[in-house]
């Protein structure tokens, strides 16, 4: 796997180096950071509670912590010798309420591996899981945006007060929530980063949390409340669709990379190891929410062909007496957070899936949702953004992403949005990593070229990888989010270690034929196509310009 994984990093197409940047040492002690004023960032009572002199991944690091009023927490890891000035903020996935300090999307990044950035991370202003922290006006809007834009600017206070200058350039990485923390920074403070990465963002968060999840998990409950598809036949319902599917995009190879391209009926598993009950919720699954009575989509997508392994632990359960995690998800949003009024004692069987409800998580769109298609500002400002998506996520449609970059073509302009936006689709990878298809790949090394010199990335080149998915996994999720330890557990093999290139969208790979399949050097950019499919729903709308909400 090590000789695999050492290819991934081999460009694609010739780029330029991120700029050679001298490395500044620490112009006073880390302890100086104790006397740092942060009240006129995030007002009275916000301060740094501890700075230590400490390592990071064996790197000799000043470790800041603080707050900022009322309830952000914040953690900065500042390079002691080796700062080539270069600041790096991450966000964090679910509901957030902890600080993670891991870049993903960044596999062998060297900058990165070297200590070279200032990374910095925060809880999202709290700490608690039920999510009644929704009840208070402040700490909705520090979840929403408030919370990673005062910690950009916390911890760029902090490297001036510690090196004597100001970073040469600022990145965000986020996946999931932090996906949309990504995009929410681009949106509302377009001068905070100079390049931002956003995988499977969460950008349609008030759908997302109630309709999307919702539906997953009331379809896979029985009248009684019991689990209808279990985690045993997902093997059995994924071989399916892949004898149905998986020669349509030109090569079988146990990965689905155009799954628009798909027809699959779940009928035809009834009697061949599905019941009835079991194939009728599986057809609901793909399809997706529908308002009764006017027939209407209510989520711009659906879980998609070829994601079937990464859905333990989701929405299909172990056991048929479980509880879903899917149905962990909705509840807290329900209760606190979605609506504009509270409901705490909502439980998920009181969720309608109606065109009314879509519309009454319109209130809280311009707050929560991070789908503004018009990042002029951003763009205007020399900003770079790097949107992708797994095709077998689990979590998110990746019809959302595609809504989205399709959204700020039409109202931007093609030749705009290809100035300072690329956007990646993986095949056969599961929610911010995992599944079966090639999942490490480096998007902050491009990110850096694109900024620093102005070499805009095409091709990625990716590959498989054993690691464990932990960036922008909700907390609580089960196994990986869809990694070789779940696979094992379903008594599924991974498929051979390979290493592919990705292209920007709508750009497919297409293999030479000549080589092994498994060699990404025998790949080159193939045709545009679809990809993923798109419906017209009527909350197409969330997906256009609007004026953020305070």
């Amino acid at each position: 796997m090590a000789a695999v994984l050492a290819m991934v990093f081999s460009p694609v197409a010739a780029h330029a180096a991120p700029a050679d940047l001298t490395a500044i040492p620490a112009a006073v002690p880390c302890s100086a950071l104790l006397k740092a004023d942060l009240s006129a960032i995030g007002g009275s009572g916000s301060k740094v509670n501890s700075a230590e002199e400490t390592t990071s991944d064996g790197i000799a690091v000043c470790n800041v912590k603080g707050a900022l009023a009322p309830k952000i927490n914040f953690q900065v890891l500042l390079p002691v010798k080796t700062w080539t000035q270069r600041y790096l903020q991450v966000g964090c996935g679910g509901l957030c309420g902890m600080i993670t300090l891991r870049s993903g999307a960044s596999s062998g990044c060297t900058p990165l591996t070297n200590g070279e950035f200032v990374m910095a991370a925060t809880d999202m202003g709290h700490s608690d899981p039920s999510g009644a922290w929704g009840l208070d006006e402040q700490q909705r809007n520090d979840f929403a945006y408030r919370a990673q834009h005062l910690t950009a600017e916390a911890a760029k206070a902090l490297i001036a007060a510690y090196y004597g200058q100001d970073p040469r350039y600022s990145y965000f990485n986020g996946c999931s929530d932090g996906g949309r923390e990504a995009v929410m920074e681009a949106m509302r403070f377009p001068d905070d980063f100079n390049g931002i990465i956003a995988g499977a963002p969460a950008m349609l968060f008030q759908v997302q949390n109630t309709l999307h999840h919702g539906w997953l998990a009331r379809s896979n409950y029985d009248a009684d409340g019991q689990v209808i598809l279990t985690s045993k036949l997902l093997p059995l319902i994924h071989q399916a669709v892949l004898d149905a599917c998986d020669a349509n995009d030109g090569l079988v190879d146990g990965l689905i990379a155009q799954p628009a391209l798909c027809q699959f009926d779940p009928q035809t598993l009834v009697g061949k190891g599905l019941t009835q009950e079991q194939a009728d919720a599986l057809a609901k699954i793909y399809a997706g929410p529908h308002d009764p009575q006017t027939g209407a989509p209510l989520t711009t997508g659906n879980p998609l062909y070829g994601s079937e392994l990464g859905w333990q632990g989701v929405f299909v359960a172990d056991n048929a007496d479980s509880e879903l995690f899917s149905q962990k998800i909705v509840e807290p949003v329900m209760r606190y957070l979605a609506f504009e009024t509270a409901v705490p004692d909502a439980q998920l069987s009181d969720l309608k899936f109606t065109e009314a409800t879509l519309n009454a998580l319109r209130t809280r769109h311009p707050l929560f949702d991070a789908t503004m298609t018009d990042l002029s500002a951003f763009q205007q400002d020399g900003g770079k953004l790097i949107l992708w998506h797994g095709l077998a996520d689990q979590h998110i449609s990746p019809a959302n992403t595609v809504s989205f970059h399709k959204g700020m073509i039409r109202d931007m302009g093609a030749e705009t949005v290809d100035g300072f936006e690329r956007l990646y689709l993986l095949p056969g990878v599961g929610h911010c990593g995992g599944g079966q298809g090639p999942a490490a790949l480096d998007l902050l090394t491009p990110m850096m070229e694109w900024v620093e010199t102005g070499s805009a990335p095409d091709g990625i080149m990716t590959a498989s990888t054993d690691d464990t998915s932990t960036f922008g996994q909700p907390d609580g999720s089960v196994g990986d989010g869809g990694g070789h330890p779940q696979l094992a557990d379903l008594g599924v093999a991974p498929l051979p270690a390979m290493t592919r290139p990705v292209y920007p969208y709508p750009a497919t790979a297409e293999w030479s034929g000549k080589g092994e399949v498994t060699d990404g050097t025998t790949w080159h950019k193939g045709p545009a196509a679809e990809i993923v499919t798109l419906h017209d729903w009527p909350g197409a709308d969330f997906f256009a310009r609007y004026t953020p909400a305070d």
